[in-house]
């Protein structure tokens, strides 16, 4: 027979919060690299906050809430802290209780500089590049490196020519670009001084960017360094010898594998003097390659030149699911953190597919 359509509301729920989560979901697994992470974090959360006046909101709770708008596109702060309303995976996974009151969202607005001048967004990466390496998922011998653009949070009509008077007409002026060389030495962001305009390749448009770089583990794909610096011919370059020389010393050889971007002397010699061997594709377009046979005679060279492709879906997933395809914030400090959070956040969904054994060497 039909049943009766009832529309009540009761007044008390006998299912707790813990149990309405599933209990193979994918956040239970990824909390659970979390949770100790964030506890070991504890001492440099209480150095950044004061003794003594009001509590804050917990810095636990608030990288919970960052990480879940990383992990379910959240597009903005404003829209997380609505679904932590009404929804109970969010507020199980960030900490909240059934009838815990959510912030409001510029809480994220004032507890965004501590969390940057306390560096948390690495110090919560390294951690999880750590709890990785306990678990042996990192091999420390053999790396990828690989830079994208990541889109600044500024319009190209901020783009204006540098110690020139401002221009009036308002937020969103009539501006006549036709027949104006616009470069970065000329010119600047209003908006974001620190973006610069950066394109893709020939016959694609320049727009206001960021050079983001990662540095990728070869044994499973894992990310184990970051760094956004300000687009430019060498930053890619740049980027990667930075990251190199933040890996720990050790006595043996490495091994980089890189695109034809990277195919440069100066290159390939930085990469030899800090005991790496240059695993870079050749680029023999009009010019000669800095990679000859001595690197190329070798089995790993081919291994190197099909893992380092790789890298492109960190860059992939994060564009498309954690929010970097068009930064939310300005300025390089901000950009940095946020793009470290991000690669934090892919770090966890791989080792969660890791830890089922979803992942091949």
């Amino acid at each position: 027979m039909r049943g009766e359509r009832r529309e009540e509301d009761q007044l008390f729920s006998y299912v707790a919060l813990e149990d309405r989560v599933p209990s193979d979901h994918p956040l239970r697994a990824i909390r659970g690299f979390v949770d100790p992470i964030l506890h070991d974090l504890s001492p440099r959360f209480d150095a950044m906050y004061a003794k003594t006046g009001r509590p804050s909101i917990p810095p636990e709770q608030l990288l919970r809430a960052l990480l879940i708008q990383a992990l379910y596109s959240v597009r903005s702060e404003r829209m997380l802290c609505e679904q932590l309303e009404y929804n109970l995976l969010f507020r199980w996974s960030v900490g909240l209780s059934m009838d815990g009151r959510v912030w409001v969202p510029t809480v994220f607005t004032k507890n965004r500089d501590r969390l940057l001048n306390g560096d948390i967004a690495e110090a919560f990466f390294s951690a999880v590049v750590a709890e990785a390496g306990r678990r042996r998922w990192l091999s420390d011998d053999h790396f990828t490196v690989d830079g994208t653009l990541i889109e600044a949070w500024a319009g190209q009509k901020s783009v204006r020519p540098k110690g020139g008077p401002p221009k009036g007409g308002g937020r969103n002026p009539d501006v006549d670009f036709r027949g104006h060389k616009r470069s970065n030495e000329t010119h600047a962001s209003t908006t974001d001084p620190d973006a610069r305009l950066a394109r893709k390749g020939l016959g694609k448009e320049s727009k206001l960017c960021y050079q983001a770089n990662a540095l990728m583990d070869n044994r499973h794909g894992l990310i184990v360094g970051t760094e956004v610096l300000r687009a430019s011919g060498t930053a890619e370059r740049d980027a990667a010898l930075m990251m190199l020389d933040r890996l720990p010393q050790r006595a043996g050889r490495r091994t980089l594998g890189a695109d034809k971007g990277y195919d440069t002397a100066a290159f390939v010699a930085g990469l030899r003097e800090r005991n790496v061997t240059p695993h870079v594709a050749q680029n023999n377009t009009n010019r000669r390659s800095a990679i000859d046979g001595r690197t190329t005679r070798h089995a790993g060279y081919a291994v190197s030149q099909r893992k380092r492709k790789e890298v492109e879906q960190t860059f992939g997933w994060q564009k498309t699911v954690g929010l970097m395809r068009k930064l939310k914030h300005r300025g390089l400090q901000l950009a940095k953190w946020m793009f470290t959070f991000s690669t934090a956040a892919y770090n966890l969904v791989r080792m969660r597919r890791l830890l089922l054994g979803a992942v091949s060497p």
